[in-house]
């Protein structure tokens, strides 16, 4: 029988590689005991079967003062219910052989304003922890607190929803509190260590089963039959101690290899960003070649995770509007020149009836600009160099099932991609030409309008390389715009990615925290830095590039992973 350093350290390298291995190692110890493989057996230890007399004889006592109700019979456990073979010493038995009790909780409202007795909910249990001052009161009658008052050695298991069969062990409880009717209470019979029966509750084979028996699709449970009807495996008495304190160290080197690992990831994290810091804050050359050395002498150590490489991502992008991703040449034509000839399109299409006269928009001033640009970039608002759209306010009634103008819709856009089989809708030809204003052309730049404020997801940009369906005419609905310039659109598209320039237009948001809202004259007037438009290109390309790299950077670590998963599961199944 492996001690448990034994067992740590042969699962400890593949373990601490995978994501979820740590997990997986605590999931295997459990298991390991629930199949007697654990610790080793002493034939000297009373056996299961004199564990469940003295619980029957418990049991009748219990009727007899009128404690509890008479258990109604359970069916026999059949041979083929055994998922396996237990040692000897040890019985199959159901959840409620065991128990003395197994009931709903109390159906009453919280009442914060009320302390003398308290209902314990499902949303007060976190990490299998109580914080009991923050458990609100609730009404209830005198004879009714008997019934639900919570003990030591309780075990709560909710019955309903996301957290179906989430359990609490209650303990060293130090208030008068009863539980809620989303709650199922389990009371062990006197002759179990309650300690045991939680590790089961927390095991593989426990959740095999639950969710076997969970009823409901949108919101599924689990009742007391149900849970009383579950298969455990009982160790003799003493067994189950040592089964306990085993578990308790596995487990106490299970949250320290945890432990480590985030220390190991967080100091991965810490140095990277650290490095890119002074990558973008350089103002000298030498201080950017030195800060580029350092990442990419310590490269294949900082992106071997996932959240380096986001952060790459982002670098890159703010690298390039700084005009620090590729060299200037100085005889790339202006951005001011390019400004002219903007103007002077603008213009020719405002004579010939095709845009409106465009309002002025405020003159950017030196003190406005958040940074400095190279020689031959200028700062430059975002209507000075592009026509914006507003979608149009299409009446869902008129939507048709199929044809061959689709309206995009918010939930049709997500960064860099258009779903247009995402609930599509269409309209018929007389309302697209009449509304012919809003169909998109290639290179316009897709921007959403709306979303949730507390976690910015919205600003979702992408560009229209091509007419994404055959014979299909795309139109704009509501809160849905389009930025349609007068140049390449590729170095715009990119650069309204960059969560520095970001900032500005989510500061300027209206709306409440659900539904912050972007208006059309805050995307008019928004900052973007200008490239002379030869660099424009290089850039777009060099992005182009460093993206397909960190795409590369991903899959290897998708890679990595997946062959440390595949191994530990190997050395699992072998187990």
């Amino acid at each position: 029988m492996p001690d448990d350093t034994v067992l740590l350290e042969r699962h400890f390298d593949t373990s601490f590689a995978v994501p979820d291995g740590i997990q997986k190692l605590r999931e295997l110890i459990l298991t390991l005991a629930m199949q007697g493989k654990l610790v080793p057996q002493d034939p000297k230890d009373q056996p299961a079967s004199e564990l469940l007399k003295a619980i029957a004889v418990e049991k009748q006592q219990l009727v007899k003062e009128g404690t509890i109700r008479q258990p109604k019979s359970l069916p026999k456990i059949k041979s083929e219910e055994v998922p396996y073979e237990v040692p000897s010493g040890w019985n199959w038995v159901r959840l409620e052989d065991i128990s003395t009790k197994i009931h709903y909780g109390y159906t009453a409202s919280a009442n914060h304003d009320l302390r003398n007795v308290r209902l314990l909910r499902i949303t007060d249990i976190q990490d299998n922890k109580v914080d009991w001052e923050s458990v609100p009161g609730c009404e209830i009658k005198e004879k009714d607190i008997t019934q639900y008052l919570l003990a030591d050695k309780d075990i709560l298991i909710a019955r309903t929803g996301g957290t179906v069969g989430k359990s609490y062990l209650v303990e060293n409880i130090s208030v008068k509190a009863v539980f809620a009717s989303y709650l199922i209470r389990v009371v062990p019979s006197d002759h179990i260590n309650v300690n045991c029966l939680k590790l089961f509750i927390e095991s593989p084979l426990y959740w095999r089963q639950l969710y076997a028996k969970c009823s409901g699709t949108g919101q599924p449970n689990v009742n007391g039959t149900s849970l009383s009807t579950l298969l455990l495996p009982l160790p003799p008495l003493n067994e189950q101690s040592r089964i306990v304190a085993k578990i308790d160290r596995l487990m106490a080197r299970c949250d320290e290899l945890e432990k480590l690992r985030a220390e190991r990831n967080q100091k991965r994290i810490t140095i990277h960003t650290a490095a890119l810091d002074r990558l973008l804050n350089a103002k000298e050359s030498d201080n950017f070649s030195t800060a580029w050395r350092f990442i990419t002498q310590h490269f294949g150590e900082l992106y071997s995770v996932k959240e380096n490489v986001a952060e790459l991502r982002k670098a890159i992008l703010q690298l390039a509007v700084m005009g620090k991703l590729v060299p200037q040449d100085p005889t790339d034509e202006p951005a001011s020149e390019l400004l002219r000839a903007i103007e002077a399109e603008k213009q020719q299409l405002v004579k010939e009836g095709k845009i409106k006269q465009p309002k002025p928009l405020p003159e950017i001033k030196l003190e406005d600009e958040p940074y400095e640009l190279p020689q031959g970039w200028v700062w430059v608002r975002l209507g000075n160099v592009s026509q914006i759209i507003g979608g149009f306010a299409y009446k869902s009634d008129r939507f048709q099932t199929e044809g061959t103008r689709q309206v995009l819709r918010l939930g049709n856009i997500r960064p860099d991609l258009i779903r247009l089989n995402e609930n599509p809708v269409f309209i018929d030809d007389s309302i697209g030409e009449a509304t012919s204003e809003f169909c998109l052309l290639k290179n316009d730049i897709l921007i959403t309008m709306t979303g949730t404020r507390s976690k910015r997801d919205y600003l979702y940009t992408v560009r229209v390389e091509e007419n994404p369906m055959n014979g299909v005419l795309l139109y704009l609905n509501q809160r849905v715009g389009a930025i349609r310039l007068f140049f390449d659109a590729r170095y715009i598209n990119l650069g309204l990615k960059v969560e520095r320039l970001k900032d500005v237009i989510f500061s300027s948001a209206t709306g409440s925290a659900n539904q912050a809202n972007i208006g059309i004259s805050n995307l008019r007037e928004w900052m973007v830095p200008l490239p002379p438009l030869a660099e424009q290109r290089r850039i777009a390309s060099k992005i182009d590039q460093l993206m397909a790299l960190c795409d590369e950077l991903d899959q290897q670590i998708d890679a990595a992973t997946s062959k440390q998963t595949d191994l530990l599961n190997a050395v699992m199944a072998q187990i």
